[in-house]
């Protein structure tokens, strides 16, 4: 039973251990080397801005007036009305974009909205197509950096996408923003000093029109920007990451609308895992496909508070193990990889993080991962395997 113990305690500070030292890797080279700015020579391309939006007439018009000053006479800007019953298509058309509305309840999910739109844009198909988020904000310049480096690298490009906390926010969503920091900003950007690919995020993502009119958009699936991802990693075209192009949200301050889409978010990533890694890492062996690899050592790395909770549990149960077994490799796997992965968040911190929290709100953290907990355990007994839209603040 005790060689039973320490066996599985080995594999699984092992199997640990790297997801650990790849957000070990990414976070020391995003602090320790400049990302270099993206140099395109192409001329700026027509584009069309694909908007999807349900129920979104609180948000829209300041989505659309962010958006409009960036575009030229050859851009377009095509709102997808997505099964809405309020206002949504209305007060879009008065802001000046393009709406286009569908109705369909038994196909539901920000992908057939995406399907819908780019199939609409294929009667006067543009260069590029950039997909923003209803509830976004695009900063100046970022659409026209975005169209022209697809069309320089004619790859997916996936813009610096970051969540805010609103005014007067509490802790733990001071803390979700830095985790959202972590895992949008200095993770893509320790892969891009490398030369490496990143994941594609959900919204400010731009896509040659040859590969997004053939893409498979059409699905409910929660995380269709992972899948989506991936499968033009497998074509040979990973995504590029374009620091300089900004786009940003707000977290909600409804604790109702914070944990849905974090459920949301998390669930759907796990499942990828689960369901993807495997194959993915087999594929890029079998074709020595460096860019496929890479994107899936990347994938397996959990949410930064589900790694932080394994890690400490692994190494618990290997300290109790050693006391009672006297056998050491265990606990010296797991108290390695516990010692990467605070060296890291503390490098994070310190160099991305400071504007974010505190010092003493940063260890405040355990206990916002272990509150967490309940999440997590619901992704065995009560996944969320459907698109739900997160509700929005008032």
């Amino acid at each position: 039973m005790t060689l039973f113990v320490g066996v599985l305690l080995i594999v699984l500070g092992t199997v640990l251990l790297l997801p650990v030292v790849v957000f070990f890797t990414q976070v020391i080279f995003s602090s320790l080397l400049k990302l270099k700015e993206t140099v395109v020579t192409v001329a700026r391309p027509s584009f069309a801005v694909v908007v999807p939006a349900h129920n979104e007439q609180i948000q829209i018009r300041s989505t659309i007036a962010s958006i409009l000053p960036q575009l030229t006479s050859k851009d377009r800007l095509i709102v997808v009305a997505d099964n809405c019953n309020d206002d949504t298509a209305k007060i879009a058309r008065d802001a000046g974009a393009e709406v286009i509305e569908r109705f369909n309840l038994d196909a539901r999910g920000k992908g057939y909205a995406l399907d819908f739109g780019v199939r609409h844009c294929a009667e006067t198909p543009p260069e590029v197509v950039v997909i923003v988020d209803a509830d976004c904000q695009v900063e100046p310049n970022a659409l026209g950096k975005l169209a022209t480096t697809c069309i320089e690298f004619g790859r997916p490009v996936q813009a610096l996408y970051l969540m805010k906390s609103p005014v007067g926010a509490g802790l733990q969503t001071k803390i979700a923003e830095f985790a959202w920091l972590v895992k949008n900003l200095v993770r893509p950007s320790g892969y891009a000093v490398l030369g490496l690919p990143c994941q594609l995020m959900g919204t400010g993502m731009a896509f040659p029109w040859e590969g997004i009119s053939k893409a498979n958009l059409a699905s409910g699936h929660i995380v269709e920007d992972l899948k989506l991802g991936i499968e033009f990693s497998q074509a040979d075209k990973p995504p590029l990451f374009l620091k300089n192009a900004l786009v940003t949200s707000v977290f909600p301050t409804n604790t109702e609308g914070l944990t849905g889409q974090r459920t949301r978010w998390e669930h759907g990533h796990l499942g990828v895992i689960l369901s993807e890694a495997p194959s993915l890492f087999a594929e890029a062996i079998r074709k020595l496909n460096l860019s496929l690899f890479v994107l899936a050592l990347d994938l397996i790395v959990p949410p930064l508070a589900l790694l932080s909770l394994l890690t400490v549990g692994v190494f618990i149960l290997s300290t109790i193990f050693y006391i009672f077994s006297g056998l050491l490799l265990p606990l010296v796997l797991s108290a390695f990889g516990l010692l990467l992965l605070g060296i890291a968040v503390l490098v994070a911190w310190a160099r991305f993080g400071q504007s974010i929290i505190s010092f003493a709100s940063l260890c405040y953290a355990p206990i916002y991962a272990l509150l967490k907990i309940p999440v997590y355990l619901n992704f065995f007994v009560k996944r969320q395997v459907n698109w739900v839209r997160a509700k929005r603040d008032e």
